[in-house]
């Protein structure tokens, strides 16, 4: 009961610090009709809620699996595929025929591509004898390795004017959110959580290892199996809505287990998502209210979750 005291604390710290942070997103300067505001910033909440909550929970249960804390989902190529597909609608048809594109099946592309490439990913490296995650991890490096060298051969010859609109769509935006998105990224999000939840028994388990969890009871190949396209979907959803954040999610699950002191998932799903909740709801309240946006989100969390991934590896190697 004693080892339970610190992650139980913990969330109910973060917890009010989100719901702090959440409200004074939601109140702080706010002039005018307060019916435009509220539905307005509600939107924008909303959809950072999701993206973090989406990040944490993929970042967790990837590393979880793999037995390795400095690897996220980024690892196997989704970046970079998300990049190619943007990169190839351009090439093909336009800056200006991608932005007539209707959001719902631009999303609906990015978010189909990514779990079909997943999925075929998985069902091809453990249709075999060998079932290796790490032979899984090496083939989606090498994949993504493939499509950054597709997206910078045809970024190298495409109209300028067409790069320029381009790169606008290959960095994480915060700021402009679609509404249209949210029911579709919603019900995707929950549906997988209720896969999810249903294996919740068997993250524990799993973190043991291969053996020790097949010792255990738990078919291993199966649940990995399924954790690995419910990552692929969360990670599809959170960069379809708001574009590629490779280290965040680093961030945010190391984090998690430094806070909570445990490795149990029901407390480091939960204290991970919280935190994730305020570094992008309290993080936009300060860049929107202080800084009025002379500088980007994504920047800031890329630079610090970059600083934490050196120092993941420094303290890796000093071991």
């Amino acid at each position: 009961m004693r080892e339970n005291r610190q992650p139980i604390r913990a969330l109910l710290i973060l917890t009010a610090i989100a719901v702090g942070a959440i409200a004074l997103f939601m109140t702080l300067n706010a002039r005018g009709q307060w019916d435009f505001i509220l539905s307005f910033r509600g939107t924008k909440v909303l959809t950072l809620v999701l993206v973090a909550y989406a990040i944490a929970v993929s970042t967790v249960l990837f590393q979880t699996i793999s037995h390795n804390r400095i690897l996220t989902p980024s690892i196997m190529g989704f970046d970079q595929l998300y990049i190619l597909i943007q990169t190839s609608l351009v090439f093909t048809i336009g800056s200006a025929g991608l932005t007539a594109l209707d959001p719902r099946l631009m999303f609906a592309i990015n978010v189909g591509a990514m779990v079909v490439f997943s999925t075929a990913l998985y069902r091809w490296l453990f249709s075999g004898s060998s079932r290796s995650l790490h032979l899984l991890v090496l083939v989606g490096i090498a994949f993504g390795v493939l499509f950054r060298s597709l997206s910078g051969f045809m970024q190298r010859i495409i109209d300028p004017n067409e790069f320029v609109v381009l790169q606008d769509r290959l960095f994480a935006n915060f700021n402009t959110i679609n509404s249209e998105l949210l029911a579709v990224a919603i019900a995707t999000i929950l549906m997988a959580s209720i896969v999810g939840w249903r294996l919740m028994h068997a993250f524990d388990v799993l973190a043991l290892g291969r053996e020790s969890a097949i010792n255990l009871g738990v078919n291993h190949n199966r649940a990995v199996s399924i954790i690995l396209v419910l990552v692929s979907v969360l990670v599809s959803v959170s960069t379809a809505l708001v574009g590629p954040v490779a280290f965040f999610g680093l961030l945010v699950a190391n984090l998690a287990y430094e806070i909570a002191g445990t490795h149990k998932h029901r407390f480091i799903l939960p204290v991970a998502v919280l935190i994730a909740i305020i570094c992008l709801v309290g993080g936009q309240l300060i860049l929107e209210r202080i800084f009025a946006f002379d500088t980007a989100l994504s920047i800031v969390i890329e630079f610090v979750g970059g600083i934490v991934f050196l120092a993941l590896l420094t303290r890796g190697a000093a071991r």
